[in-house]
């Protein structure tokens, strides 16, 4: 089975981290006398995808492995694409639902790969993505709004495929 942006999305976070190359490093900037004493900041590279994140707002190196870990799994829905797997009868019964999350929800991020994904397989076209996903334009352009990396990722997908960028 090869391995995929659902796949990874989905380990846990030992799992995850398992696949990556963990650096600890001291983060420069402000923080008082203790953050250029100890190495509290976090990159994480996803050796399978390449992809990186990193954390060090934090003095502890805790917090910022998981905040590096959630910003990684944000990046591979924003940033890896697999076909579209909902095109026709079966998107409309849950886009409408699904597209209402907002973005502390769990299933926020997940969704946004399914609608990136599906603006790959509609060349950017987003009027064409909202009517294979059976909702208006204007509720999938608010849902690509609730981000700003969300809202890159598809003007980014958008000027791919020689459509203008959207306006925010």
């Amino acid at each position: 089975m090869s391995q995929s942006r659902t796949t990874w999305t989905t380990l846990t976070e030992s799992q995850l981290l398992g696949q990556c190359e963990v650096d600890t490093y001291r983060a420069s900037g402000p923080g008082g006398q203790k953050r250029n004493k100890t190495s509290s900041a976090v990159r994480l590279r996803h050796l399978p995808s390449g992809l990186m994140a990193i954390a060090e707002e934090s003095r502890s190196q805790h917090e910022n492995k998981a905040r590096a870990l959630k910003r990684l799994r944000q990046r591979l829905h924003l940033e890896l694409r697999e076909p579209f797997p909902l095109d026709g009868a079966g998107a409309a019964t849950f886009a409408d639902h699904a597209l209402r999350l907002r973005v502390k929800d769990e299933r926020f991020w997940p969704m946004v790969g399914l609608v990136l994904d599906g603006l790959v397989a509609k060349e950017g076209r987003v009027s064409e993505l909202a009517g294979s996903l059976g909702v208006t334009t204007g509720r999938l352009i608010d849902f690509l709004s609730l981000d700003p990396k969300v809202w890159e990722a598809a003007n980014h997908i958008r000027q791919r495929f020689g459509q203008k960028p959207l306006k925010w």
